[in-house]
């Protein structure tokens, strides 16, 4: 009697692989979707206050839109047209990017300064640091105030003093230049502080080790600022200065209050392009040409971002460049020492035999 066995069939798995259970499909599903749920949050809300209201500002542009009687008929491009040929909005913009560079150039100067300062070992130290961070605590209202009575024209704290040593009361709200010193100081002794902790923490994460070495080699705390603190804080000054523009360009509050009957000055002065986005919207009751001042003004904050981003760059590049040239001659110089230990190591051991007195003779 024969017994005939069947073998399975080559290629055919001899056992079925068991479905993944509702916990491990969901355990899949937890680990793919997870981070997009994370970061969903942050990318909603840019959304709902940012670029729809970006969008909805360009919107409004396109169109004759009054602040009580709503939209109008469509008139396309015809407000970006009517803005640029405004002798105010130039003005306003002349005035904008005067305030911005006597503003931030020496705020973030200074402000690299005191870092520099508060970054040495000093008595009281947590002190000092909340002192530098008292005016940005301080109310803009309050701050409007105190520097209004201190540069007014007549009774003023400043003009008073110039008094006592013989000099004529400078006009600090009639003038253009002089509008301009004032309101920047406002913003400087707002901002300063606030910047400068922030370099403060970029300069404590640079390790100390190195400004010992360079210590050791000779180099004096001023070289030691320029070629090491200033390279190792890149990143955080090139956020200050972005940060910084972005806000020197869209400066309101202080040449608003600077003058509180005349905003902006009898002259418009001190008009600044949001102060007079706010007199286009509220006192004219254009939106039209308000959003269309707006969005006139993100270009030309893009712009100034893009050619401070490009103006970074190109010193990281150079700043890398210069590091790697340096280490490539340090590695030639030590290359080039070595070799000549060796030939003079060579030499000897070549003369040593000749030296060297013959026994047996």
């Amino acid at each position: 009697m024969t017994t005939t066995l069947n073998r399975p069939a080559a290629g055919k798995a001899t056992a079925t692989k068991p479905k993944p259970t509702f916990r491990q499909r969901l355990n899949v599903l937890d680990m793919k979707a997870s981070p997009y749920l994370y970061i969903a949050p942050f990318f909603i809300l840019f959304a709902l206050v940012g670029l729809f209201p970006l969008g909805y500002t360009f919107f409004v542009s396109l169109f004759d839109w009054h602040l009580l009687k709503g939209q109008g008929e469509f008139v396309g491009f015809q407000n970006f047209v009517e803005v640029l040929q405004d002798r105010f909005f130039w003005n306003s913009l002349f005035n904008t990017v005067s305030i911005f560079l006597i503003s931030t150039i020496p705020q973030l100067i200074m402000a690299t300064i005191i870092a520099a300062v508060l970054d040495q070992n000093l008595r009281a130290k947590t002190f000092w640091r909340m002192s530098i961070l008292l005016p940005y605590v301080v109310t803009p209202v309050a701050v409007a105030m105190i520097f209004t009575n201190m540069f007014g024209e007549q009774y003023g704290l400043i003009n008073n003093v110039l008094s006592s040593f013989g000099i004529d009361p400078i006009m600090w709200k009639n003038d253009t230049l002089p509008s301009h010193i004032a309101i920047a100081t406002m913003v400087n002794w707002r901002w300063t502080g606030y910047n400068a902790l922030i370099l403060l923490a970029a300069m404590q994460s640079v390790p100390r080790d190195i400004y010992e070495s360079a210590a050791i080699d000779g180099a004096g705390s001023v070289r030691r600022f320029f070629s090491i603190t200033l390279p190792s804080i890149r990143p955080t000054m090139v956020f200050v200065i972005v940060t910084a523009t972005i806000g020197g360009l869209q400066i309101f509050t202080e040449p608003r209050l600077f003058d509180p009957v005349a905003a902006g000055g009898t002259a418009r002065q001190f008009q600044t392009t949001v102060l007079y986005l706010w007199e286009m919207a509220f006192q004219r009751q254009n939106f039209g040409k308000a959003s269309t001042i707006a969005w006139l003004l993100f270009l030309i904050i893009l712009l100034f971002g893009i050619v401070n981003w490009l103006i970074s760059r190109r010193i990281a590049t150079n700043g890398d460049d210069r590091g790697a040239a340096s280490r490539r001659r340090r590695k030639r110089s030590l290359a080039a020492s070595a070799k000549a230990d060796d030939a003079g190591l060579a030499a000897q051991g070549a003369g040593a035999p000749e030296s060297t007195p013959r026994s047996g003779k």
